[in-house]
């Protein structure tokens, strides 16, 4: 069956079309709030300083240019991520939070997430009054009084609520992950007023330039596609169980671990790190002492050196792909819930020497995730420098091509799989 009749079959399916309708329409509510802007506050300058600086472009990327707008919804999702992150990190420090999180099942995850939706109110309150505050220091905005800065805190605290709410009612209600959905929906909303700067701007003198690019941005959303995809299949087996007068066991299976396990997070821990000290320098630049101005300016010229940001990049993108697998992974919890089990590793005896196993052979996978993940990070440098085409970066590489692409392919999973469920029905 091709593709276009797999999109008719969606279509005349009641329950699958409304699921699909019910996503379209939040995006929508997203989008018209991500339009919305702060009462009080003048954006005029807001649009060229994105445009200069690295890690707030990024930010506005993934909230569709809401933050660009200091719209209601200017944080998107960024709260709740970070909380959900912050609490993961907990894990290895607290071993009451990592049994709820690991050994507690559904009731365990259901504990966890309710803690990220707490934790998501103070953290959206402090990362606004941390954005208008940095905004007032550059002079982007003018002076905000202190009831006006209450009210801006209020509004940008409630739109980040307002928006894990509307990606749990897609969780709930709709099909594919609400939160990841919404990433998308604001990474691709752009779309539209790039291809207009192109055909505004259009110069047939750049059509080799915007082949090349657009070849480019094929081969690497393949080979992202194909490494996403990748996993090694360790086989198990199960041994043979009689409880009263029933078998169970006796089969082999496969224990998957994906090549990038880790996702796009390393991405973002590299780029806070490394972006870090230029907010920090930005800040002091417009300070009155001329020792720490001057401090700063120098910081920010070492780490405008495209050499210099492209090899710490890479570096800590693939440090951080090692960390974040080594709390989200971890191969002694894994051998032990096998050996409860029953299960083993043809070869390998249970517990112990399993785990050392897991650990190898994890160990290795990483080692080529986490290079395909440095590569990917830094080539939109790399071919926006070659070809000279600034548009549809989220195309060629970054964080914003990792969620793309894992996000369409998790919705079409969850499609055929609705689709697949229903074909069954009919019998």
């Amino acid at each position: 069956m091709v593709w276009y009749q797999k999109l008719i079959l969606i279509f005349k399916d009641k329950q699958l079309r409304n699921k699909i309708l019910f996503v379209l329409a939040i995006f929508v509510v997203f989008r018209l709030a991500a339009n919305i802007p702060i009462p009080g506050i003048d954006t005029e300058n807001l649009q060229k300083f994105f445009s200069q600086s690295q890690i707030f472009g990024l930010l506005n990327l993934f909230t569709g240019g809401a933050l660009s707008r200091l719209s209601i919804v200017m944080l998107g999702l960024g709260p709740y991520i970070t909380a959900t992150i912050i609490l993961q990190l907990l894990t290895m420090i607290f071993p009451a939070f990592k049994k709820m999180y690991e050994e507690e099942g559904e009731e365990g995850r259901r504990k966890f997430n309710q803690y990220a939706r707490m934790a998501t109110v103070p953290l959206g309150a402090l990362q606004g009054y941390a954005m208008l505050a940095l905004f007032q220091h550059q002079g982007i905005i003018g002076s905000i009084s202190p009831l006006l800065l209450l009210t801006s805190i209020l509004t940008i605290t409630c739109g980040a609520v307002f928006l894990m709410w509307l990606g749990e009612l897609i969780s709930e209600k709709g099909i594919g992950n609400g939160v990841s959905l919404l990433i998308f929906a604001g990474i691709v909303a752009r779309t539209p007023m790039e291809i207009r700067n192109v055909v505004l701007t259009w110069d047939p003198a750049n059509i080799p330039s915007y082949i090349l690019f657009f070849s480019v941005a094929l081969l690497i959303i393949t080979g992202v596609v194909m490494v996403n995809e990748a996993r090694r299949n360790i086989p198990v087996s199960y041994a043979k169980r009689v409880r009263g007068m029933k078998m169970y066991g006796g089969f082999s299976t496969y224990l998957p671990i994906n090549i990038n396990p880790a996702g796009v997070i390393p991405i973002i821990f590299a780029l806070s790190i490394l972006l870090f000290p230029g907010m920090i320098a930005n800040f002091l630049s417009g300070t009155g002492n001329q020792f720490l101005a001057s401090f700063a300016q120098g910081v920010n010229s070492f780490l405008q050196n495209a050499w210099i940001y492209g090899v710490s990049y890479f570096a800590l993108v693939f440090l951080f792909t090692y960390f974040y697998t080594a709390v989200t992974f971890d191969p002694k919890t894994v051998a032990n819930n096998l050996q409860k089990m029953g299960g083993f590793i043809p070869g390998i005896r249970p517990g112990t020497p399993t785990a050392g196993f897991l650990h190898r052979i994890l160990y290795k996978i990483l080692f080529i995730g986490a290079t395909f993940l440095g590569t990917i990070a830094i080539m939109p440098s790399i071919i926006q420098g070659t070809t000279g085409v600034g548009a549809f970066e989220f195309l060629i590489g970054g964080t914003a091509l990792l969620i793309i692409v894992s996000v369409v392919l998790d919705m079409w999973r969850q499609v055929k799989a609705q689709m697949e469920m229903r074909e069954y029905e009919k019998f």
